[in-house]
């Protein structure tokens, strides 16, 4: 798994919601350590904000706790009044989604997990809106349904697309999880490449 040491202010906030999730669940540090295979003092640590966690750390204890990593990481919406109705579960929306950005507006980030799958999905549910997005895949391979196009996607693949076209990601296949980063300017915004000039001395 890829791990992210750069994710800062959002991870080191996450104590008190990790220890809260854990009492609820009714477990004990031990206990979640002995599940898990995560160090006691590791635990501890994370839950005082004396260590920021991994993703891979984060998606472990979202699995021993029954939780989302949306609700671990305090970006889960706020849940309406009243009795909730079953949502059916379509391809790609238990995946989870880790905010890298924290301000409204402009280009933001998000790095986003798809769970393994045993045998091979349907199309991808496609949708379209305003805005325009660049993708890499970190990990894994990486199906992205673009209108009539359908793209495999390995690590290290980039593509960037108008979202008014139709669109629509899903593990490809068989072979572990996917890990791929998103840029979305939600007003068109797009990333700008700048190469330094060549040194005209250079022979």
């Amino acid at each position: 798994m890829v791990t992210d040491d750069g994710i800062t202010d959002t991870l080191a906030a996450m104590g008190p919601r990790l220890r809260s999730a854990r009492e609820r669940h009714g477990a004990t540090l031990t206990g979640v350590s002995r599940a898990t295979g995560i160090s006691l003092s590791t635990l501890s640590r994370i839950e005082t904000g004396r260590r920021r966690p991994t993703l891979e750390v984060l998606l472990q204890l979202a699995k021993a706790y029954g939780v989302s990593l949306d609700e671990l990481a305090g970006t889960a919406p706020a849940a309406a009044a009243g009795p909730r109705t079953p949502v059916p579960r379509r391809s790609g929306d238990d995946k989870a989604v880790l905010p890298l950005t924290r301000y409204v507006g402009g280009l933001h980030a998000h790095k986003h997990v798809l769970p393994a799958v045993d045998a091979p999905p349907a199309r991808p549910r496609q949708v379209s809106h305003d805005g325009y997005e660049w993708l890499c895949v970190l990990y894994g391979r990486l199906w992205l349904a673009l209108g009539e196009q359908d793209l495999v996607l390995s690590a290290g693949d980039v593509v960037e697309f108008d979202t008014r076209t139709a669109h629509g990601v899903a593990n490809a296949g068989p072979g572990g999880p996917v890990e791929y980063l998103v840029m979305f300017g939600p007003q068109g915004e797009r990333l700008r490449s700048r190469t330094p000039a060549p040194d005209r001395r250079a022979r």
